[in-house]
């Protein structure tokens, strides 16, 4: 037995008596109260974080005045930082000595209370008396602090899930807990927000108004702070180890760079999640200055939710019988026919645009449902051709393919904005030029059905894993992996 293995033995054997010195007293085994409590901290987590994803970019931009250029360096500068914060965050806690429950609850039971308030920095109204200068510069404060503390808290809230238990069904259910959690946070946001904090002036526009949005984003962290509270309670860490090897960088960036899976997917998801940053970016510009509906806009951001969980049973079938690669693949080129077809015909029609993107949002969000389920294939792959089992390393590298992904697009989806003319305001909404409109409806159609459509070619022609290669593999590491699941 190599000494890694022996080491991960010693730990796995004290784990229970650390569990129980640590919970103090007898640990119950893994149950529905775990699944409850993680879905509940990601309900909470999601509901702040939803405030961000559907109205922070209209907020700088039609509150506080910000130019749409700008806005898209702020949204990457969290980004960017964002990437910083996540290694460092992740460092001290590896190094932080176990605590009561164990090494990650008492992280996540502190550090959702400057998360809620870094989150009310960044949607406060009153910023809007500030000079310009003093304005831009609080707001880069603002991400800066948020982009920190979402790493204090959510790095170890996401490394929490392999310790509930050592069970990989408990974990793959914890995943499933999860996404529901999130589906219903950040949906339920997303739905009802839009018809409370947006009013019609005198000529029927939609106004955001900003005092009312700040109400509410302070209602959804208090609501979050509860459900923090009660994952606290409700979750127990049972697997803790005390000791984690570092990865050789030597042995780490070879093993990389030959794991043609890895870098094809990760290509793959980037051109991917470009591809959806720009529709979830574009969807409240779309409702409000395209079609000035805010009815129809809740239905869209509550349809970026709902069809995760639509798709979930769907995709798990339909994958185990095609395999992944050929059925995602599938559905991102249907995702690309249906926005293409969109900009063809230049709907005016926000009901019949509602129900086009409802299709296509439900065929690429067969990619996002599997995203993960692709990782677990790549890591497999990359022990097939190492003989190394990196799971964290791998992951580890495809968030960060990830925010690279998301900081690029801060500036792109800021730079359309500004490329097509959009006019900032202070007063919530103004009206825009029809080549403005024009040019708002093609950043939204256009460009997401060429990326989407590129992103499934990528996947058709350049990732090795095809549903016979991945059986292939899996039998292979079934039996080189006996000795380390008997």
């Amino acid at each position: 037995m190599s000494a890694s293995l022996a080491e991960y033995d010693f730990a796995e054997e004290n784990a229970g008596s650390l569990a129980e010195k640590l919970n103090g007293g007898k640990v119950m085994p893994f149950g529905i109260k775990d699944k409850i409590g993680y879905a509940l901290g990601d309900f909470g987590t999601t509901m702040m974080m939803g405030v961000l994803a559907s109205f922070q970019s209209i907020f700088y931009t039609n509150v506080l005045g910000i130019d749409p250029a700008l806005v898209g360096v702020i949204l990457t500068f969290t980004t960017i930082v964002g990437a910083f914060t996540d290694v460092t965050a992740g460092r001290l806690v590896d190094k932080s000595k176990l605590g009561k429950k164990g090494r990650f609850h008492p992280w996540v039971h502190v550090m959702k209370w400057p998360l809620a308030i870094t989150i009310l920095m960044c949607m406060c109204p009153f910023v809007a008396g500030i000079p310009m200068g003093g304005r831009v510069a609080y707001l880069f404060v603002a991400a800066f602090c948020y982009a920190a503390m979402l790493s204090a808290y959510n790095m170890p809230y996401g490394s929490m899930a392999a310790t509930l238990s050592a069970d990989p069904d408990d974990r793959t259910t914890l995943s499933v807990f999860r996404n529901i959690g999130s589906a219903f946070g950040a949906g339920g946001v997303g739905f009802v927000l839009p018809l409370i904090v947006y009013t019609t002036d005198a000529q029927g526009n939609k106004v955001l108004q900003g005092n009312t949005l700040f109400i509410c984003t302070i209602v959804c962290c208090v609501i979050a702070m509860v459900l923090m509270e009660l994952m606290y309670r409700l979750t127990t860490e049972r697997v803790i180890v005390d000791k984690q090897d570092n990865v050789p960088v030597k042995d780490l960036l070879h093993s990389l760079f030959h794991n043609r899976a890895l870098l094809t997917f990760l290509l793959a998801e980037v051109v991917i999640v470009c591809a959806t940053s720009i529709i979830s970016f574009m969807t409240s510009y779309m409702y409000t200055s395209v079609f000035n509906n805010t009815q129809a806009l809740s239905i869209a951001l509550l349809f970026n939710y709902a069809t995760t969980l639509l798709l979930a049973p769907i995709a798990r079938k339909a994958t185990k019988r095609f395999g992944k690669k050929e059925a995602v693949s599938t559905m991102l080129l249907c995702a690309a026919a249906i926005y293409l077809v969109i900009y063809f015909l230049h709907l005016s029609n926000p009901w019949v645009y509602l129900l086009l993107t409802f299709l296509a949002t439900l065929c690429f969000s067969a990619f996002n449902v599997m995203v993960w389920a692709f990782m677990g294939d790549v890591v497999d792959y990359h022990q097939y051709i190492s003989g190394q089992r990196e799971d964290g390393t791998v992951f580890s590298v495809n968030m960060f393919g990830r925010k690279v992904a998301q900081s690029l697009m801060g500036i792109v989806t800021g730079t359309l904005l500004a490329a097509v003319g959009y006019k900032a305001t202070t007063s919530g909404n103004t009206v825009q030029s029809q080549q403005v409109l024009d040019g708002l409806y093609m950043s939204a159609t256009l460009l997401p059905g060429i990326l989407l459509a590129l992103g499934a070619l990528i996947l058709i022609f350049l990732y090795p894993l095809g549903k016979k290669k991945t059986d292939e593999i899996s039998a292979t590491l079934k039996e080189v992996n006996k000795v380390t699941v008997s």
